[in-house]
């Protein structure tokens, strides 16, 4: 019995592992596929506005010189985006590796659950047989006496 209880608890993790990167995954292609569409939205962010409470803290020229950079940083940023549903197909590729490895860790536990059982099956009964062969030695002593 508490054999099949650890391997349905093992069985239970693997269907949510197999939910989680399946779900995963499918959040990630999906990004990844969208992103293209945020490379127009790259050019535009060249102008960095700080909060007002925070504007008499920040010297004007480390304000100028993030705006510099992120210009610079601009066009790069969009030639990335523009790439990067290539990708796509890598992704699927790592959530099989990934979801593979997690898989083979969840057996280890079960094999690990079913040796622990065993173990301890082994233990109670060595502990039984030990009890009761007292029991008949303790039984042999009186009726001789």
């Amino acid at each position: 019995m508490f054999y099949a209880i650890g391997w349905f608890i093992v069985a239970m993790l693997l269907a949510l592992w197999s939910l989680a990167t399946w779900t995963l995954h499918a959040v990630a292609v999906w990004a990844v596929s969208q992103a293209g569409v945020l490379s127009g939205m790259a050019g535009g962010a060249v102008s960095v506005s700080l909060p007002a409470w925070l504007e008499p803290w920040v010297p004007t020229a480390v304000t100028q010189a993030l705006t510099t950079w992120m210009t610079q940083l601009g066009p790069m940023l969009e030639s990335l985006l523009q790439s990067v549903p290539a990708l796509a197909g890598g992704l699927t590729v790592l959530a099989w590796v990934v979801w593979a490895l997690g898989t083979v860790l969840l057996l280890l536990v079960g094999a690990g659950l079913h040796a622990l059982t065993a173990w301890g099956r082994k233990k109670a009964a060595a502990a039984s047989l030990a009890a009761s062969t007292s029991a008949a030695r303790n039984r042999e002593a009186g009726a001789t006496t």
